[in-house]
């Protein structure tokens, strides 16, 4: 891995155990009310500032973390575990099962994502939980079809005609043999499928489809913060600037093992 994936793969971490350890950190509740702190800007005090209900917004802003970073990791891992697991088994068994798999594909992909997400949440409801299903429902198809593809180029290759050969059954071919070759690929679309998660996390708690109040999240802050932005523009501007940090990182570490992975093949 080169620098900039080790830099952007450090100001994750970072902010991730910085969020974990918020409680560590600060002596504010992030849900705590305080009158008479209403909106004030940053200060020695309150470093970022508080917003309309005098809560510490470096305080939200680290909890608020822990949410959807979270949320973006978990859905792109569960995003990769199905898209793999399609991709797989279309590539490998061809013929009208392929035909079927990558139909749904196309089907799901001929919605706008964001939309579907959207369509998604208000069937299931608001919350957390809810988020992440959407973002795994309509983020599942750029892995299948990516995989597929890779084992299709891979199906016919003389380690896998040798497993054949040795009397290796369908699922052990698949599992033992294809499913490894395809993980570090995985990995890397999870990454870059990371970043756009955060902002999609964003735009639905934006939108009130996401964890509901008081609970913060980076989305919902911005959300709830939006009338004041003219008299209290910073709580606005820093949980705008984590989401932009945090997606931008998370494409530079996909870009990054990207290349890694490029040279090794």
């Amino acid at each position: 891995m080169g620098p900039t994936g080790k830099i952007s793969a450090f100001i994750l971490v970072l902010i991730y155990l910085l969020s974990l350890f918020s409680f560590l950190l600060l002596p504010y509740d992030p849900d705590a009310i305080d009158l008479s702190s209403l909106k004030e800007p940053p200060s020695y005090r309150h470093i970022l500032g508080t917003d309309n209900k005098g809560r510490d917004i470096l305080a939200r802003i680290l909890y608020g973390g822990k949410i959807s970073v979270g949320i973006s990791v978990l859905a792109a891992l569960l995003s990769m575990t199905i898209g793999m697991a399609i991709g797989l088994v279309s590539g490998y068994a061809g013929g009208k099962t392929d035909t079927a798999l990558m139909a749904l594909v196309d089907l799901i992909l001929s919605f706008p994502a964001f939309l579907l997400a959207i369509g998604i949440s208000l069937v299931i409801g608001e919350g957390i939980a809810t988020v992440m299903i959407a973002l795994s429902a309509v983020g599942w198809t750029s892995f299948a079809r990516l995989i597929r593809g890779h084992v299709l180029s891979l199906k016919e290759s003389a380690f896998i005609e040798a497993a054949r050969a040795a009397g290796c059954s369908h699922p052990r071919v698949v599992l033992v043999h294809l499913l490894p070759q395809c993980i570090p690929l995985a990995l890397v679309m999870a990454g870059m499928k990371a970043g756009g998660y955060i902002l999609t996390e964003a735009g639905l708690s934006f939108l009130g489809l996401g964890a509901q109040p008081p609970t913060a999240t980076w989305g919902s802050m911005i959300s709830a913060s939006r009338v004041y932005i003219n008299s209290a523009p910073w709580m606005v501007f820093f949980p705008g600037v984590m989401i932009t940090v945090t997606a931008i990182s998370f494409n530079l570490l996909g870009d990054s093992l990207k290349e890694r992975y490029d040279k090794r093949s």
